[in-house]
Protein backbone atom coordinates (compact mmCIF):
# COMPACT_ATOMS: atom_id res chain seq x y z
CA UNK A 1 0.00 0.00 0.00
CA UNK A 2 3.07 2.54 1.30
CA UNK A 3 4.63 1.82 -2.19
CA UNK A 4 1.14 2.28 -4.28
CA UNK A 5 0.92 5.70 -2.84
CA UNK A 6 4.57 6.98 -3.23
CA UNK A 7 4.35 5.66 -7.05
CA UNK A 8 0.82 7.92 -6.80
CA UNK A 9 2.50 10.74 -5.50
CA UNK A 10 5.69 10.54 -7.98
CA UNK A 11 3.51 10.36 -10.83
CA UNK A 12 1.14 13.40 -9.49
CA UNK A 13 4.60 15.27 -9.40
CA UNK A 14 5.66 13.63 -12.54
CA UNK A 15 2.39 15.28 -14.29
CA UNK A 16 2.74 18.32 -12.50
CA UNK A 17 5.67 19.59 -12.68
CA UNK A 18 5.39 19.37 -16.47
CA UNK A 19 1.98 20.88 -16.49
CA UNK A 20 3.75 23.71 -14.60
CA UNK A 21 6.06 24.78 -17.30
CA UNK A 22 4.18 24.27 -19.87
CA UNK A 23 1.41 26.69 -18.56
CA UNK A 24 3.87 29.23 -16.98
CA UNK A 25 5.88 29.69 -20.09
CA UNK A 26 2.69 30.51 -22.45
CA UNK A 27 1.87 27.21 -24.44
CA UNK A 28 -1.54 27.32 -25.09
CA UNK A 29 -3.97 25.97 -22.83
CA UNK A 30 -5.68 23.10 -24.82
CA UNK A 31 -1.54 21.94 -25.74
CA UNK A 32 -0.89 21.57 -21.94
CA UNK A 33 -3.93 19.80 -21.20
CA UNK A 34 -3.61 17.08 -24.09
CA UNK A 35 -0.08 17.25 -23.34
CA UNK A 36 -0.76 16.21 -19.76
CA UNK A 37 -3.13 13.46 -20.81
CA UNK A 38 -1.36 11.94 -23.02
CA UNK A 39 2.12 11.65 -20.32
CA UNK A 40 -0.68 10.55 -17.88
CA UNK A 41 -1.69 7.76 -20.77
CA UNK A 42 1.98 6.82 -20.85
CA UNK A 43 3.00 6.31 -16.63
CA UNK A 44 -0.51 4.36 -16.98
CA UNK A 45 -3.30 6.53 -15.36
CA UNK A 46 -5.83 9.22 -16.94
CA UNK A 47 -5.52 12.86 -15.74
CA UNK A 48 -8.16 15.67 -15.66
CA UNK A 49 -6.72 19.06 -15.75
CA UNK A 50 -8.61 21.81 -14.32
CA UNK A 51 -6.40 25.22 -15.24
CA UNK A 52 -7.02 28.48 -13.70
CA UNK A 53 -4.76 31.72 -13.12
CA UNK A 54 -2.61 31.05 -9.80
CA UNK A 55 -3.29 26.74 -9.93
CA UNK A 56 -3.64 23.89 -11.95
CA UNK A 57 -5.78 21.22 -10.25
CA UNK A 58 -4.90 18.22 -11.26
CA UNK A 59 -6.95 14.80 -10.55
CA UNK A 60 -5.37 11.19 -11.33
CA UNK A 61 -8.03 8.59 -11.93
CA UNK A 62 -6.85 4.73 -11.74
CA UNK A 63 -9.52 2.76 -11.57
CA UNK A 64 -12.41 3.29 -8.64
CA UNK A 65 -9.30 5.96 -6.84
CA UNK A 66 -9.06 9.47 -7.66
CA UNK A 67 -6.24 11.90 -6.28
CA UNK A 68 -5.82 15.26 -6.45
CA UNK A 69 -2.81 17.79 -6.97
CA UNK A 70 -3.11 22.02 -6.37
CA UNK A 71 0.12 22.91 -8.48
CA UNK A 72 0.76 26.34 -8.22
CA UNK A 73 1.62 28.43 -10.92
CA UNK A 74 0.92 31.72 -12.74
CA UNK A 75 1.40 31.81 -16.39
CA UNK A 76 2.65 35.22 -16.83
CA UNK A 77 5.70 33.98 -18.60
CA UNK A 78 6.62 33.38 -22.24
CA UNK A 79 9.42 31.26 -22.90
CA UNK A 80 9.85 29.24 -26.14
CA UNK A 81 12.53 27.53 -25.54
CA UNK A 82 11.13 25.67 -22.54
CA UNK A 83 8.20 24.75 -23.92
CA UNK A 84 9.76 22.90 -27.04
CA UNK A 85 12.20 21.49 -24.75
CA UNK A 86 9.37 20.26 -22.33
CA UNK A 87 7.72 19.03 -25.29
CA UNK A 88 10.02 17.24 -26.71
CA UNK A 89 11.21 15.22 -23.24
CA UNK A 90 7.32 14.37 -22.70
CA UNK A 91 7.35 12.96 -26.67
CA UNK A 92 10.65 10.55 -25.76
CA UNK A 93 9.29 9.61 -22.80
CA UNK A 94 6.58 8.91 -24.68
CA UNK A 95 8.03 6.99 -27.32
CA UNK A 96 9.89 5.05 -25.15
CA UNK A 97 13.31 7.03 -25.44
CA UNK A 98 14.07 7.53 -21.83
CA UNK A 99 12.42 6.20 -18.58
CA UNK A 100 10.70 8.42 -15.63
CA UNK A 101 13.97 9.18 -14.00
CA UNK A 102 15.24 10.75 -17.09
CA UNK A 103 12.27 12.62 -18.03
CA UNK A 104 12.01 14.36 -14.22
CA UNK A 105 15.74 14.98 -14.75
CA UNK A 106 15.05 16.76 -17.81
CA UNK A 107 12.03 18.57 -16.89
CA UNK A 108 14.08 20.38 -13.60
CA UNK A 109 17.21 20.64 -15.77
CA UNK A 110 14.60 22.98 -18.11
CA UNK A 111 13.01 24.60 -15.22
CA UNK A 112 16.68 26.33 -14.63
CA UNK A 113 17.32 27.33 -18.25
CA UNK A 114 18.46 30.71 -18.37
CA UNK A 115 16.95 33.53 -20.24
CA UNK A 116 18.45 35.09 -23.04
CA UNK A 117 21.63 36.90 -22.60
CA UNK A 118 21.56 40.80 -21.86
CA UNK A 119 23.76 41.89 -24.73
CA UNK A 120 20.77 39.58 -27.05
CA UNK A 121 18.07 41.01 -25.64
CA UNK A 122 19.02 44.98 -25.60
CA UNK A 123 20.36 44.67 -28.83
CA UNK A 124 17.04 42.99 -30.45
CA UNK A 125 14.88 45.43 -28.60
CA UNK A 126 16.81 48.27 -30.18
CA UNK A 127 16.60 46.77 -33.32
CA UNK A 128 12.73 46.00 -33.06
CA UNK A 129 11.98 49.47 -32.10
CA UNK A 130 13.96 50.98 -34.60
CA UNK A 131 12.11 48.49 -37.15
CA UNK A 132 8.69 49.68 -36.07
CA UNK A 133 9.81 53.49 -36.28
CA UNK A 134 11.07 52.24 -40.04
CA UNK A 135 7.45 50.54 -40.82
CA UNK A 136 6.04 53.70 -39.24
CA UNK A 137 7.68 56.10 -42.28
CA UNK A 138 10.45 57.33 -40.63
CA UNK A 139 14.17 56.88 -41.88
CA UNK A 140 15.84 59.71 -39.78
CA UNK A 141 18.70 58.57 -38.57
CA UNK A 142 19.29 60.65 -35.18
CA UNK A 143 16.37 59.93 -34.27
CA UNK A 144 16.55 55.87 -35.13
CA UNK A 145 19.85 56.24 -32.83
CA UNK A 146 17.49 57.98 -29.61
CA UNK A 147 14.56 55.46 -30.21
CA UNK A 148 17.43 52.32 -30.39
CA UNK A 149 19.23 54.35 -26.85
CA UNK A 150 15.98 54.13 -25.19
CA UNK A 151 14.71 50.71 -25.78
CA UNK A 152 18.32 49.19 -25.19
CA UNK A 153 18.24 51.08 -22.00
CA UNK A 154 14.79 49.82 -21.16
CA UNK A 155 15.49 45.98 -21.66
CA UNK A 156 18.60 47.01 -19.51
CA UNK A 157 16.38 48.37 -16.85
CA UNK A 158 14.04 45.55 -17.35
CA UNK A 159 16.63 42.38 -16.38
CA UNK A 160 17.83 44.90 -13.50
CA UNK A 161 14.40 45.07 -11.98
CA UNK A 162 13.65 41.33 -12.43
CA UNK A 163 16.30 40.55 -10.32
CA UNK A 164 15.18 42.90 -7.79
CA UNK A 165 11.02 43.28 -7.27
CA UNK A 166 9.22 40.03 -8.25
CA UNK A 167 6.37 42.59 -8.92
CA UNK A 168 5.32 41.39 -12.97
CA UNK A 169 4.53 45.44 -13.30
CA UNK A 170 7.05 47.12 -12.41
CA UNK A 171 9.16 46.44 -15.11
CA UNK A 172 7.22 47.67 -18.34
CA UNK A 173 6.45 50.85 -16.15
CA UNK A 174 9.73 51.54 -15.75
CA UNK A 175 10.64 51.05 -19.01
CA UNK A 176 7.87 53.44 -20.17
CA UNK A 177 8.33 55.84 -17.76
CA UNK A 178 12.31 56.13 -19.47
CA UNK A 179 10.85 56.28 -22.95
CA UNK A 180 8.98 58.58 -21.56
CA UNK A 181 11.56 60.95 -20.48
CA UNK A 182 14.18 60.56 -23.57
CA UNK A 183 11.08 61.47 -25.43
CA UNK A 184 10.75 64.28 -23.43
CA UNK A 185 13.90 65.38 -23.65
CA UNK A 186 14.05 65.19 -27.43
CA UNK A 187 11.61 67.14 -27.37
CA UNK A 188 12.36 69.90 -25.31
CA UNK A 189 16.03 69.73 -27.33
CA UNK A 190 13.71 69.33 -30.75
CA UNK A 191 16.50 66.95 -31.62
CA UNK A 192 14.01 64.85 -34.02
CA UNK A 193 11.47 65.53 -36.83
CA UNK A 194 9.50 62.57 -35.63
CA UNK A 195 8.94 63.25 -32.25
CA UNK A 196 5.84 61.17 -31.23
CA UNK A 197 7.95 58.21 -32.70
CA UNK A 198 10.94 58.57 -30.65
CA UNK A 199 8.33 58.11 -27.03
CA UNK A 200 6.15 55.22 -28.47
CA UNK A 201 8.36 52.79 -30.33
CA UNK A 202 10.69 51.76 -27.91
CA UNK A 203 6.99 51.38 -25.76
CA UNK A 204 5.77 49.18 -28.16
CA UNK A 205 7.89 46.58 -27.95
CA UNK A 206 6.75 45.84 -24.15
CA UNK A 207 3.11 45.29 -25.91
CA UNK A 208 1.92 41.78 -23.97
CA UNK A 209 0.75 40.49 -27.37
CA UNK A 210 0.84 36.21 -26.46
CA UNK A 211 -1.61 37.24 -23.14
CA UNK A 212 -4.23 39.00 -25.61
CA UNK A 213 -3.83 35.91 -28.01
CA UNK A 214 -3.92 32.82 -25.21
CA UNK A 215 -6.32 34.90 -23.24
CA UNK A 216 -8.76 35.14 -26.06
CA UNK A 217 -8.02 31.35 -27.34
CA UNK A 218 -9.09 30.49 -23.87
CA UNK A 219 -12.70 32.57 -24.27
CA UNK A 220 -13.22 31.03 -27.80
CA UNK A 221 -12.73 27.51 -25.96
CA UNK A 222 -15.24 28.67 -23.13
CA UNK A 223 -12.44 28.45 -20.74
CA UNK A 224 -13.74 32.16 -19.24
CA UNK A 225 -12.51 33.00 -15.81
CA UNK A 226 -9.08 31.90 -17.08
CA UNK A 227 -9.53 33.83 -20.49
CA UNK A 228 -10.83 36.90 -18.46
CA UNK A 229 -7.89 36.74 -16.45
CA UNK A 230 -5.11 36.43 -19.19
CA UNK A 231 -7.01 39.70 -21.37
CA UNK A 232 -7.15 41.05 -17.51
CA UNK A 233 -3.38 41.24 -17.18
CA UNK A 234 -2.49 41.84 -20.63
CA UNK A 235 -4.98 45.24 -20.29
CA UNK A 236 -3.00 45.70 -16.58
CA UNK A 237 0.57 45.82 -18.08
CA UNK A 238 -0.67 48.10 -21.05
CA UNK A 239 -2.07 50.26 -18.66
CA UNK A 240 1.15 50.41 -16.99
CA UNK A 241 3.30 51.11 -20.41
CA UNK A 242 0.85 54.10 -21.22
CA UNK A 243 1.04 55.18 -17.12
CA UNK A 244 4.48 55.29 -17.65
CA UNK A 245 4.97 56.79 -21.11
CA UNK A 246 2.76 59.56 -19.86
CA UNK A 247 4.15 60.22 -16.62
CA UNK A 248 7.27 60.39 -18.16
CA UNK A 249 6.53 63.18 -20.54
CA UNK A 250 4.94 64.97 -17.87
CA UNK A 251 8.22 65.24 -15.72
CA UNK A 252 9.50 67.25 -17.91
CA UNK A 253 6.28 69.20 -18.69
CA UNK A 254 5.33 67.38 -21.48
CA UNK A 255 2.22 65.53 -23.20
CA UNK A 256 2.36 63.17 -26.06
CA UNK A 257 3.76 65.36 -29.31
CA UNK A 258 1.51 64.68 -32.39
CA UNK A 259 2.30 62.89 -35.60
CA UNK A 260 5.17 64.50 -37.27
CA UNK A 261 5.70 64.56 -41.22
CA UNK A 262 6.12 60.87 -42.55
CA UNK A 263 6.34 59.30 -45.89
CA UNK A 264 5.42 55.19 -46.42
CA UNK A 265 8.77 53.17 -46.81
CA UNK A 266 9.04 51.47 -49.72
CA UNK A 267 7.70 47.92 -49.31
CA UNK A 268 11.31 46.59 -49.56
CA UNK A 269 11.94 48.86 -46.41
CA UNK A 270 8.76 47.87 -44.99
CA UNK A 271 8.67 43.88 -45.27
CA UNK A 272 12.29 44.19 -44.07
CA UNK A 273 11.53 45.53 -41.10
CA UNK A 274 8.52 43.55 -40.25
CA UNK A 275 11.34 40.89 -40.42
CA UNK A 276 13.53 42.89 -38.21
CA UNK A 277 10.56 43.47 -35.46
CA UNK A 278 10.08 39.70 -35.48
CA UNK A 279 13.63 38.07 -34.55
CA UNK A 280 13.22 41.32 -31.46
CA UNK A 281 10.05 39.60 -30.41
CA UNK A 282 11.31 36.25 -30.75
CA UNK A 283 14.69 37.15 -29.21
CA UNK A 284 12.01 38.32 -25.90
CA UNK A 285 10.34 35.09 -25.95
CA UNK A 286 13.66 33.29 -26.34
CA UNK A 287 13.12 31.40 -29.17
CA UNK A 288 16.11 29.48 -30.37
CA UNK A 289 18.01 31.00 -32.52
CA UNK A 290 18.15 27.68 -34.98
CA UNK A 291 14.48 28.44 -35.30
CA UNK A 292 13.94 32.74 -35.76
CA UNK A 293 14.50 31.91 -39.87
CA UNK A 294 10.85 30.53 -39.53
CA UNK A 295 8.53 33.28 -38.01
CA UNK A 296 10.57 36.30 -39.70
CA UNK A 297 9.94 34.81 -43.12
CA UNK A 298 5.97 34.21 -42.35
CA UNK A 299 5.86 37.43 -40.63
CA UNK A 300 7.80 39.32 -43.75
CA UNK A 301 5.25 37.58 -45.75
CA UNK A 302 2.08 38.35 -43.52
CA UNK A 303 3.22 41.65 -43.37
CA UNK A 304 4.18 41.60 -47.43
CA UNK A 305 -0.05 40.46 -47.62
CA UNK A 306 -0.79 43.48 -45.52
CA UNK A 307 0.81 46.23 -47.53
CA UNK A 308 -1.00 44.51 -50.74
CA UNK A 309 -4.16 44.71 -49.21
CA UNK A 310 -3.86 48.17 -48.25
CA UNK A 311 -2.07 49.43 -50.93
CA UNK A 312 -2.75 47.38 -53.94
CA UNK A 313 -6.83 46.75 -53.03
CA UNK A 314 -7.51 49.93 -51.13
CA UNK A 315 -8.30 48.41 -47.87
CA UNK A 316 -7.89 50.11 -44.72
CA UNK A 317 -5.62 49.67 -41.41
CA UNK A 318 -8.08 47.23 -40.02
CA UNK A 319 -8.98 45.00 -43.06
CA UNK A 320 -5.01 44.60 -43.63
CA UNK A 321 -4.16 43.61 -40.18
CA UNK A 322 -6.96 40.79 -40.75
CA UNK A 323 -5.47 39.95 -43.73
CA UNK A 324 -2.06 39.56 -42.50
CA UNK A 325 -3.27 37.78 -39.74
CA UNK A 326 -5.27 35.02 -41.43
CA UNK A 327 -2.69 34.16 -43.69
CA UNK A 328 -0.38 34.45 -40.59
CA UNK A 329 -2.43 32.04 -38.64
CA UNK A 330 -3.28 29.34 -41.43
CA UNK A 331 0.61 28.74 -41.83
CA UNK A 332 1.64 29.45 -37.84
CA UNK A 333 -1.18 26.88 -36.47
CA UNK A 334 0.97 23.78 -38.26
CA UNK A 335 4.53 25.38 -37.76
CA UNK A 336 3.95 25.96 -34.29
CA UNK A 337 2.93 22.32 -33.83
CA UNK A 338 5.96 21.11 -35.99
CA UNK A 339 8.20 22.83 -34.06
CA UNK A 340 6.68 22.46 -30.82
CA UNK A 341 6.80 26.15 -29.76
CA UNK A 342 3.53 28.05 -28.23
CA UNK A 343 1.40 29.06 -30.97
CA UNK A 344 0.98 32.47 -28.89
CA UNK A 345 4.02 33.61 -29.24
CA UNK A 346 5.08 32.19 -32.31
CA UNK A 347 1.86 34.12 -33.97
CA UNK A 348 1.91 37.37 -32.17
CA UNK A 349 5.87 37.40 -33.00
CA UNK A 350 4.85 37.05 -36.36
CA UNK A 351 2.40 40.27 -36.79
CA UNK A 352 4.08 42.45 -34.15
CA UNK A 353 4.07 44.86 -36.55
CA UNK A 354 0.73 45.27 -36.86
CA UNK A 355 0.01 46.18 -33.22
CA UNK A 356 -2.38 49.09 -32.43
CA UNK A 357 0.31 50.53 -30.36
CA UNK A 358 0.08 54.04 -31.41
CA UNK A 359 -3.36 54.30 -31.48
CA UNK A 360 -3.42 52.63 -27.64
CA UNK A 361 -1.14 55.47 -26.26
CA UNK A 362 -2.93 57.88 -28.31
CA UNK A 363 -6.20 57.25 -26.53
CA UNK A 364 -4.18 57.32 -22.85
CA UNK A 365 -2.99 61.14 -24.15
CA UNK A 366 -6.34 61.77 -24.99
CA UNK A 367 -8.11 60.62 -22.25
CA UNK A 368 -5.35 62.30 -19.69
CA UNK A 369 -6.18 65.38 -21.41
CA UNK A 370 -10.17 65.17 -21.24
CA UNK A 371 -9.86 65.11 -17.46
CA UNK A 372 -7.59 68.09 -17.45
CA UNK A 373 -9.51 70.17 -19.22
CA UNK A 374 -12.80 69.24 -17.76
CA UNK A 375 -15.67 70.86 -19.20
CA UNK A 376 -13.45 73.29 -21.38
CA UNK A 377 -12.51 70.25 -23.59
CA UNK A 378 -12.77 70.85 -27.00
CA UNK A 379 -15.15 68.27 -28.74
CA UNK A 380 -12.27 67.69 -31.43
CA UNK A 381 -10.18 65.92 -28.21
CA UNK A 382 -13.01 63.59 -27.40
CA UNK A 383 -13.74 63.23 -31.10
CA UNK A 384 -9.82 62.01 -31.25
CA UNK A 385 -10.10 59.75 -28.28
CA UNK A 386 -13.15 58.11 -29.86
CA UNK A 387 -11.76 57.46 -32.90
CA UNK A 388 -7.89 56.21 -31.77
CA UNK A 389 -10.32 53.92 -29.04
CA UNK A 390 -12.07 52.27 -31.87
CA UNK A 391 -9.10 51.57 -34.25
CA UNK A 392 -6.92 50.04 -31.64
CA UNK A 393 -9.87 48.08 -30.59
CA UNK A 394 -11.11 47.00 -33.85
CA UNK A 395 -7.20 46.25 -35.04
CA UNK A 396 -6.64 43.80 -31.83
CA UNK A 397 -10.30 42.06 -32.44
CA UNK A 398 -8.97 42.06 -36.37
CA UNK A 399 -5.86 40.13 -35.13
CA UNK A 400 -7.16 38.11 -32.67
CA UNK A 401 -10.05 36.83 -35.24
CA UNK A 402 -7.07 36.22 -38.08
CA UNK A 403 -5.07 34.48 -35.86
CA UNK A 404 -7.31 32.51 -33.92
CA UNK A 405 -9.83 31.24 -36.31
CA UNK A 406 -7.57 29.46 -38.36
CA UNK A 407 -6.18 27.70 -35.43
CA UNK A 408 -9.14 26.57 -33.99
CA UNK A 409 -10.28 24.72 -37.63
CA UNK A 410 -7.01 23.40 -38.53
CA UNK A 411 -6.99 21.87 -34.82
CA UNK A 412 -9.43 19.75 -35.41
CA UNK A 413 -7.97 18.26 -38.50
CA UNK A 414 -4.59 17.62 -37.02
CA UNK A 415 -3.61 15.14 -34.24
CA UNK A 416 -2.33 15.24 -30.86
CA UNK A 417 0.77 16.63 -30.40
CA UNK A 418 1.89 13.57 -28.46
CA UNK A 419 0.76 10.42 -28.42
CA UNK A 420 1.77 7.06 -25.77
CA UNK A 421 3.88 4.97 -27.45
CA UNK A 422 5.17 7.76 -29.87
CA UNK A 423 5.88 10.59 -31.33
CA UNK A 424 3.83 13.28 -33.37
CA UNK A 425 3.51 16.68 -34.67
CA UNK A 426 2.89 19.05 -31.67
Amino acid sequence: MESHMTHQAAVLDLIGLSARVLFQNGQTTERMVSASEVLAGTLGCRVTVFPRWGELVLRIQEGERSYYEIVAVEPWGVDMHKVAATTAAIEKFCAGSIETAQLRSALETIVQLPAVSLVRFSFFAAAGAMALAVIFGTTHLLSLVLIAFSAAGGACLRRLLAGMSRNLFVQPFCAALLAGVVGAVVVRLQLSPVLQLVAVCPCMVLVPGPHFLNGMIDLARARIPLGAARIAYAILITVMICAGLLLGLALFGVSLPVAGPSNPAPVAYDVVAAGAVVAAYCTFFAMPWRMLPIPILIGMLAHASRWVAISLAGADAVTGALVACLFAGVIMTPVADRVRLPFAGLAFASVVSLIPGVFLFRLADGMVELVALGSKAPQEIFDQVVANGTTAILIILAMSFGLIFPKLWLQNLMRPSVQPGGGGSA
